[in-house]
């Protein structure tokens, strides 16, 4: 060996080293069939008539790209330790495509792409990729080199216009067998497509892949889609497709399904097909190898589900969401008379947070990163005085009333024409971010966005004045028990989390409900016991019938029982078009160019002990009015 081999191979063996060091960094779970640590096995060679497919699978990466969040303008941090974006995926993809051999891999996505970031707002709504400009995702995904992905629910936000140019901007199909022409029930995309396989020295290999949506874009995006598009069930449509696949010769069938594991819908029995199906789908439908799980933003490393005709074990795996995780499935095939047959399948994920920002993507992207950096930092309005979330968690707050105000608003325009319009509407929003201002003078995105830091969406139930009550006792349990009107200072009155107190209520669990067609106003007497305290309830100037009914604004983590507030989750839904609140906000202001906490903001909730007005440290002087 001379001294030029002697380099390349060491070269080549420093490269070595560090690749597998980089998958055992990032392996969150391996079992079954791969290493412990990530250590990936090697495929099998074919001359002993066996072979290993890995499928890399990503979903839910709505709009990221880079490890950065635009409404900080800072790279984004957890502290989890869960990093995001297309950029650190295409490391991990480039990495397991090295350990594996590329023609060994296919990578896959189940849906949620172009929605969820300022980034991929811009590109649909700012400067949209229907006049022209690529979507960011789709030259991510094409540099990354996806083989097929599933549309999600969220690609019909933007409208169908947007969603068929994304289509048509990609060098991979966009499968989707569910969504079909509303009056010959044709599939409108392409409903799966059979990838071939070329292991050397064997027999080709068919495998078919299939992408499914929840149905329930026909209750979300019902403006967008209503007399164009049907979403029948996800299991039915599988019924109907994967006969075909076999048909068509698909040795292997893999489903990327926009749809969570665990059956259940938020829209309760609106829709004959239920939201979560991939499990159902597993257990009723043979011929399934795998499934690639999207929408639940869960992380789910393997689970087998058997089938209930054949017994077959399907393999599911979810890999969280925003590009936190890499799902790879190992799929260990065998020839059985000649033809190729599934023997074992195994699962894990692999974390983006180990992993360094593939510079090929970061190059790529770069101006359209800053573009975006540039529109959140712009202003889109002005505030006629400034607003204030420090001390809305223990008095009332024009902070907390915009909130309201632009969600009743958006409820209220939307239930028009509707049985609920003559319904009195209410709202609720959550002092989450103490750090949340809107200066006097002019607005940015940023400022408006700081807001509401969560991705919730928007929902309107239906509920009476009792239940009313009770979501405000229940609320309520977040100040603690005090003898007198004080002074004290807040940490003597809330139960909130503090590092002194890690057990206590977050400030995202304590609702504050304000009126919009009417004011609703109520005292919280934090001198009396917990389930005692609301006092004085009123609705438009009058005590708070317990029968009427009302609408409440309300958004999907606390519709779907997180915080498990009373009466929320069995409550009948009369909106939900899977708006994000954050983003509404943002729209409101670009619309309307000025907030004016007068056209808004009255003072109608007060803490008091035994009647009597309680002293708050910080809290601004004066009462309701």
């Amino acid at each position: 060996m001379d001294r030029n081999d002697a380099t390349h191979h060491r070269l080549m063996l420093s490269t070595e080293i560090s690749r597998r060091r980089l998958l055992s960094m990032a392996a969150v779970g391996a079992v079954g069939g791969v290493l412990a640590g990530g250590a990936a096995q090697a495929a099998p060679k074919p001359d002993d008539g066996s072979y290993r497919l890995t499928v890399l699978g990503t979903t839910d990466t709505h709009g990221n790209v880079f490890n950065w969040d635009y409404f900080k303008d800072a790279e984004y941090t957890d502290r989890a330790q869960n990093d995001i974006g297309l950029a650190k995926i295409s490391t991990l993809v480039t990495a397991m495509r090295g350990e594996r051999g590329a023609r060994n891999c296919l990578t896959l996505d189940a849906g949620d792409t172009i929605q969820g970031t300022p980034l991929s707002y811009y590109y649909a709504k700012v400067d949209p990729i229907t006049e022209g400009h690529p979507h960011p995702m789709a030259a991510a995904m094409n540099q990354i080199g996806y083989d097929a992905a599933a549309i999600g629910n969220h690609e019909f936000n933007y409208g169908l216009d947007v969603l068929r140019t994304f289509d048509s901007q990609l060098d991979f199909p966009l499968l989707c067998a569910n969504a079909v022409d509303w009056n010959t029930a044709v599939p409108v995309f392409t409903p799966y497509v059979i990838h071939t396989v070329n292991p050397r020295g064997g027999k080709k290999i068919k495998v078919g892949i299939l992408g499914l949506v929840t149905p329930g874009v026909a209750i979300w995006d019902k403006a967008n889609v209503e007399g164009k598009v049907r979403f029948p069930g996800i299991v039915e449509q599988a019924k109907a497709f994967v006969p075909r696949m076999k048909a068509a010769g698909a040795d292997l069938v893999i489903v990327s399904c926009h749809s969570g594991a665990d059956t259940s819908s938020s829209y309760g029995d609106a829709l004959p097909y239920p939201e979560n199906a991939s499990t159902l789908m597993a257990q009723q439908v043979p011929g399934i190898d795998a499934i690639l799980v999207g929408h639940a933003h869960l992380e789910i490393p393997e689970r087998f589900v058997t089938n209930e005709q054949t017994g077959q074990q399907v393999l599911l795996s979810e890999p969280l969401k925003w590009g936190m995780r890499l799902t790879v499935m190992d799929l260990d095939l065998v020839k059985v008379r000649g033809a190729w047959k599934l023997a074992a399948a195994h699962a894990h994920l692999l974390n983006a947070s180990s992993v360094p920002e593939d510079p090929e993507i970061a190059s790529i992207l770069r101006g359209d990163h800053e573009t975006v950096r540039g529109y959140v930092n712009s202003v889109i309005g002005t505030s006629a005085t400034a607003m204030s979330a420090q001390t809305s968690r223990f008095e009332d707050t024009a902070a907390m009333d915009f909130i309201n105000h632009v969600q009743s608003d958006e409820v209220t325009k939307a239930l028009a024409g509707t049985p609920e319009a003559s319904l009195p509407v209410l709202s609720i929003a959550a002092p989450f971010n103490r750090d949340a201002a809107i200066p006097a003078g002019d607005v940015t995105v940023r400022d408006v966005a700081g807001l509401y830091i969560y991705d919730n969406t928007l929902l309107a139930i239906t509920i009476t004045g009792a239940q009313v009550h009770a979501y405000l006792e229940f609320s309520a349990r977040y100040f603690k028990q005090v003898p007198g009107t004080g002074p004290f200072n807040p940490d003597q009155i809330t139960n909130a989390v503090t590092d002194t107190a890690p057990n206590g209520t977050p400030d995202y669990n304590y609702d504050i409900m304000a009126g919009f067609t009417a004011a609703l106003t109520y005292d919280i007497d934090i001198a009396q016991s917990p389930g005692s305290r609301i006092k004085n309830l009123a609705y438009g100037g009058g005590p708070l019938d317990p029968a009427q009914r009302f609408v409440i604004a309300i958004n999907n983590y606390r519709q779907s029982g997180g915080g498990n507030f009373p009466g929320v989750t069995t409550a009948p839904v009369v909106y939900n078009a899977q708006q994000e609140i954050r983003q509404l906000i943002i729209d409101w202001v670009s619309a309307e160019g000025q907030i004016d906490p007068a056209n808004f903001s009255t003072y109608d909730w007060q803490l008091t002990a035994n009647g009597q007005p309680v002293l708050v440290e910080g809290a601004a002087e004066g009462g309701r009015h």
